[in-house]
């Protein structure tokens, strides 16, 4: 939301310098993004001043310029060539000094010393064009005689820099999405700080009905969609450019203008946050509007040329026969006001926000109306609005108010009846801040008091606050206005004792592990928990299917549609910008939570048995391992260095390796992928290389291995496994390898899985060094190279228990895999 100061300065009386203004909205809750200095003329005038012609004779060399001596206040006069036909002695000027920056649209030059055909120049006399207070170019200004010699030319023309604020305005906050609600909370602000302030706005006594030549009825058939709808008809209307004072309100702004009848709309939208529309009276056929919804399937055209399909969950401003207007939305094509208009319907309405925000989304349409209507305008401001809007027209086009307002208000609504308790709010804020100060806070905050006792007093909060309906609301309001740095911290705090419980255990898990990633070079992430749908439609994936993806009822865009179901998406969009930003080496990991939909889970008596959410870590790599050092060939990542950070992750966790099982993974994500399992068949961690067509989608080339920590799971199991700690083994080791020949489908895992289950006791560690296919091997063999390392925590093994234990090895390997040894 973008406020003018000096806009602001037209409803509430301050005297706040612009930095001043900008902390005092962001005390009482409206957050100030930047703040701006607005030049009504470019370059503010500066190094312009009032200058006095003394002397002015011909150029030697020239037929047309003339040799001048201005005083400018300075001391001694400077020597100006100008070539002005009406530059005479004894004028009062404008001149560019020396070091004047001038400006002509986007270009600018520097007024320099220079030579005019062999006569030094040592500044400019100015026509109005060339410093933008007029456009004429005919000759220089000739000020009147009284003008100040040496005056600077901004002060002459009293020329006053505006201010943009910019704020950021959270959604709760529909209230203040116009200068009139700003100034209402500046107001409230200045009166707790103990300024001298009042709040105004303009009257409505210039507005008079002049005839009755267009009168327009309303019907409303959709009355939950449409609370209240008003109109009045102007005729006689010359739809030209606005004056100069209403365009440069709305283009400090950033409001484009386009004509006097537009722009007035836009402008009350913006000085009291009411959205008007304006229809060209030839539109409304029947002179009749009707608000309604449409047929299933009825086809309309808007404004910008876009055709859309609306529904009966589309409101639509129609006329007797055809839909006008996309209710607080979009006008529709021809709809709008131009030049060749002379008569024009003013709408000003109450739509229900949910409404509103459902068929913009519906359609792509987001417009500065729907965003105000979306979030809820003031119920009761509409008549204010239109009357306003009314006035400007009948100031700035000349136009005639040909009827009397049209209100449709069925069911008023009422302001929200709030009891608050002195003692609650005092609690609350953590502070006792007395009984006449919430008082006067809350009825500079237009809440009138109804009822008043002991113990605390009844409230009616205007309509126009739909964020504060409960007592906690008004504490939070009068709490921003008394100003949260005015609560003092207390120098005693009561605790109580807590028992540390599974999700703090969890938590503290993920923290080692995450200062375990960092450790090895990984950046966290923080993806969106809102993803694209068609992730989920156009990939088809198969463990992330469509069925199972938890729908957001009223998305904000098309991107953000569904609850992520994986991790995985988010972090590839990561991958993606940051190798399009020229960083392809990456290791990233995430923690966070994904959800999912069973629809058999669904029931009415408790519907939310269908949804559920689990706890994940996800692990990127990709790139180089190391590129560009003087002591290391460049290298590419690997999935085996992955698989080692994954490993180190159980490990850190307490996870005993041997109660791990490595399982090939079906889930299609993967070109190459594996699962670790519990022996009991709960999946611990799913990782391998991307597919092709997973990269492809995400446009990105280079190969990304990934990794997708169950955690949740990874919790439960350690929460199982007890953890002992034993001095180093006082008695050596023992290191046995084993040459063993196999098929080609047999892979290290089973190998690794047997000798665990042959000997669990002494067996301490399975190594694969070294894997050899080639000559000298039978048709569809290969050859493993093993190390075992054998140890016994209590005594020495001897070469009997080792051979025993070996032979069981190969034993168990010759005839669950077919092994030889070689």
């Amino acid at each position: 939301m973008n406020v003018s100061y000096k806009w602001l300065k037209e409803y509430v009386d301050f005297d706040l310098t612009p930095q001043e203004t900008a902390d005092a909205l962001t005390s009482c809750g409206l957050e100030v993004d930047a703040l701006e200095e607005v030049q009504s003329i470019k370059g503010g005038l500066k190094g312009l001043y009032v200058g006095k012609v003394l002397t002015c004779e011909a150029h030697p060399n020239s037929d047309h310029l003339h040799v001048t001596t201005v005083d400018l206040g300075k001391g001694e006069p400077q020597q100006i060539v100008c070539g002005a036909p009406n530059v005479a002695a004894g004028q009062k000027v404008i001149v560019a000094d020396l070091g004047c920056v001038l400006y002509d649209g986007d270009q600018s030059f520097t007024i320099k010393k220079s030579k005019l055909r062999g006569v030094e120049s040592l500044g400019m006399i100015c026509a109005e064009d060339e410093i933008g207070v007029g456009t004429s170019h005919d000759g220089i200004i000739v000020l009147p005689e009284d003008a100040p010699v040496g005056q600077p030319a901004a002060e002459y023309y009293h020329l006053e820099s505006d201010w943009l604020i910019e704020i950021d305005i959270t959604a709760n906050r529909a209230d203040a999405l116009g200068h009139w609600g700003v100034a209402r909370d500046l107001y409230a602000w200045l009166k707790q700080n103990g300024y001298e302030t009042s709040l105004h706005r303009p009257s409505c006594d210039e507005f008079v009905v002049d005839n009755e030549d267009l009168p327009i009825d309303v019907e409303i058939e959709n009355t939950e969609a449409c609370k209240r709808y008003a109109c009045v008809s102007i005729t006689d209307c010359e739809v030209k450019e606005s004056p100069k004072w209403l365009q440069d309100k709305l283009n400090i702004i950033g409001l484009r203008p386009i004509n006097n009848i537009v722009d007035i709309t836009n402008y009350i939208m913006m000085a009291y946050g009411q959205p008007l529309h304006c229809f060209d009276a030839d539109m409304v056929t029947g002179h009749k509007i009707v608000v309604r919804t449409q047929p299933e399937g009825t086809k309309f055209v808007t404004l910008d040329g876009e055709e859309h399909t609306l529904g009966e969950h589309d409101l639509s401003i129609c006329n007797a026969e055809e839909p006008m207007c996309i209710a607080g939305i979009f006008g529709g094509k021809g709809s709008g006001t131009y030049e060749t208009t002379k008569s024009v319907v003013l709408e000003s309405a109450y739509f229900h926000p949910t409404w509103i925000r459902k068929s913009a989304r519906r359609h792509g349409l987001s417009t500065d109306a729907s965003y105000r209507f979306e979030r809820g305008v003031d119920p009761n401001g509409q008549i204010y609005a239109l009357k306003q809007a009314a006035i400007l027209c009948k100031q700035l086009a000349g136009c005639k108010i040909s009827m009397q307002i049209k209100d449709v208000y069925p069911e008023p609504m009422q302001d929200f009846p709030v009891r608050l308790n002195y003692e609650y709010a005092h609690r609350l804020i953590g502070k006792e801040i007395g009984a006449e100060t919430i008082k006067n806070i809350a009825t500079s905050l237009e809440m009138k008091i109804v009822k008043e006792d002991a113990e605390g007093i009844d409230l009616l909060v205007p309509a126009y606050r739909v964020d504060v309906q409960r007592p906690c609301d008004v504490v939070e309001d009068i709490l921003r206005i008394y100003g949260y740095n005015n609560v003092e911290i207390p120098t005693q705090l009561k605790s109580s004792l807590t028992v540390q419980g599974d999700e703090d255990k969890a938590y503290h898990s993920q923290n080692l592990v995450a200062e375990q990633l960092v450790g090895e070079g990984f950046m966290e992430i923080l993806n969106n928990s809102l993803s694209k749908t068609s992730y989920y439609t156009d990939l088809e994936l198969n463990k992330y299917p469509l069925e199972n993806v938890v729908k957001v009822m009223n998305p904000l865009s098309a991107d953000l549609g569904v609850m992520r179901q994986t991790m995985l998406f988010g972090g590839l969009e990561s991958v993606a910008r940051n190798i399009n930003h020229k960083s392809q080496n990456l290791k990233f990991f995430e923690v966070g939570n994904t959800y999912i939909y069973n629809k058999e889970k669904w029931s009415e008596e408790s519907p939310i048995k269908a949804y559920s959410q689990e706890a994940h870590m996800s692990l990127f790599i990709t790139g180089k391992r190391v590129e560009g050092s003087w002591a290391h060939a460049d290298e590419q990542s690997c999935i085996y260095e992955l698989k080692a950070v994954v490993e180190n992750i159980l490990r850190r966790v307490g996870m005993p390796q041997n109660n791990l099982v490595i399982k090939h993974s079906d889930n299609n994500i993967f070109a190459k992928g594996v699962s670790y399992e519990t022996r009991a068949g709960k999946v611990l961690v799913e990782m391998g290389i991307l597919s092709h067509k997973l990269k492809k989608a995400f446009d990105i080339e280079q190969d990304v291995f990934y990794a997708d920590v169950h955690w949740d799971n990874v919790v439960k199991t350690v929460k199982k496994v007890n953890l002992t700690y034993t001095d180093i083994s006082k008695y050596p080791s023992v290191s046995r390898d084993l040459a063993l020949l196999v098929d080609k489908n047999v892979e290290f895992a089973q190998i690794e899985q047997i000798a665990h289950q042959t000997e669990k006791k002494l067996l301490k560690s399975v190594v694969l060094f070294d894997v050899y296919e080639g000559k000298n091997l039978p048709e569809g063999k290969k050859s493993y190279a093993v190390n075992f390392i054998l140890q016994d925590e209590e005594k020495t093994l001897n070469d009997k228990q080792i051979d025993a234990i070996m032979k069981k090895l190969i034993a168990n390997l010759t005839g669950k895999l077919n092994a030889e040894l070689r």
